[in-house]
């Protein structure tokens, strides 16, 4: 009976022991658990959902256009949630070799505004021509939004129909550009060249 009761105490102590050990451990995994969830939070915090998104764009384009609401969806299915975008206008001609200038506003997530202006070329097999509202989805973009105004290269191959809606993707480094865009006019083909964001109005696309 002795015996066993020293085996009993012996078994008792060496389960405290290692249930001493281990609570340290069990008490950092849920902190780093709730610390995650904080950051995770904190970063959607910066960003438009897609729902917002998508009546953001509804109330940009002043109606509701077929394929708009599945355009969105694949930018974010591709890129998740865009920390910025650019409410702007546009114009663009080519037959070959075109130019497409526009301007806009950049909104944040923190509620800071500022206008934006954008040219380019275009070089390749491009017909017609197009005058289109635009929604730019912008990710990665820094806090200072310094990051935006550079070279964006760009291929846009996209089919225009009268009241539809296409998206194209520039980048450059980290920060994705998503232009959406919906115009009157016809433009087939594949086009090869850049946008260059700006903070002041410029007629020089180079």
């Amino acid at each position: 009976m002795k015996t066993l009761s020293k085996w009993i105490l012996t078994i008792s102590c060496l389960w405290g022991i290692a249930l001493w050990q281990v609570a340290p451990s069990l008490g950092s995994g849920t902190f780093g658990s709730r610390a995650f969830a904080a950051e995770s939070k904190a970063a959607e915090t910066k960003t438009f959902d897609q729902d917002s998104v998508l009546k953001d764009a509804l109330d940009f384009f002043g109606k509701s256009v077929e394929g708009l609401g599945k355009v969105i969806e694949k930018a974010f299915q591709d890129y998740g949630q865009p920390n910025a975008y650019i409410k702007g206008e546009e114009a663009s001609g080519a037959f070959a070799v075109g130019l497409r200038y526009g301007d806009g506003i950049l909104v944040t997530k923190g509620g800071e505004s500022q206008r934006v202006y954008w040219s380019g070329p275009s070089i390749g097999f491009d017909y017609g021509g197009n005058a289109a509202k635009v929604f730019v989805l912008v990710y990665h973009l820094d806090e200072k939004s310094e990051l935006l105004f550079r070279r964006y290269p760009a291929v846009d191959g996209s089919f225009y129909f009268i009241g539809g809606a296409g998206i194209n993707y520039q980048q450059r480094d980290d920060v994705i550009l998503a232009p959406i865009r919906l115009g009157a006019g016809l433009r087939a083909g594949a086009s090869i060249g850049y946008m260059h964001y700006t903070k002041t109005k410029t007629y020089n696309p180079f």
